[in-house]
């Protein structure tokens, strides 16, 4: 953590001041930008809170969903930089955890997101870009699957309702390789 910290201060450093006067202030002024929370940050600060979510999950194609409970904390972090989200549920009859972080990436101009969960080992990452008249963030990324032991392309639509609930839907390959609908969650605030 320490080398990390003195790689970033001495990183900043050869940025800033390596240049010249005038682009010296004009890359610090990127910098700046690029570290201020902005409007697309608070778009994802309406997601703090204590939250219901209604699970359903496919295991195949064409099958009746499995469906379960789930309850969500979800706060800002790192001086409302990113939305951090706690799950607790159960799948499949055993109890389930999992924590997502979600960002905005101001010179990127990208989301991101990241999960990870107790059903696994793995890391899924997507970025995504939101279509603001639908009121939806796309992302598209990577995560594991174990059968196979290979990285799958995933999907997922987060959908951001009148009502201040949200919709997210995943995508994943099924067993012919076709992508198929593998989850929905909908969430509704307790307060």
């Amino acid at each position: 953590m320490k080398k990390t910290l003195l790689t970033f201060i001495a990183l900043f450093t050869v940025i800033v001041f390596a240049s010249p006067v005038n682009a010296q202030d004009d890359n610090m002024k990127k910098w700046m930008d690029y570290m201020t929370p902005g409007d697309m940050h608070k778009m994802l600060a309406n997601g703090v809170g204590n939250w219901t979510m209604n699970t359903s999950w496919w295991m195949a194609p064409g099958t009746e969903p499995t469906k379960s409970e789930a309850t969500a904390v979800s706060e800002m972090i790192l001086g409302g930089r990113y939305l951090q989200t706690k799950v607790t549920g159960s799948m499949m009859g055993m109890p389930f955890n999992g924590i997502s972080i979600e960002g905005y990436d101001n010179a990127l101009k990208t989301f991101h997101t990241m999960w990870i969960d107790d059903m696994g080992t793995g890391l899924m990452t997507m970025t995504g870009t939101y279509n603001e008249a639908a009121k939806q963030i796309s992302y598209a990324g990577k995560m594991c699957d174990p059968i196979s032991g290979t990285m799958v392309d995933v999907r997922q639509i987060v959908t951001y309702n009148a009502d201040g609930s949200f919709k997210m839907e995943m995508y994943g390959p099924g067993p012919d390789g076709k992508e198929y609908k593998t989850m929905e969650i909908v969430s509704v605030k307790k307060n």
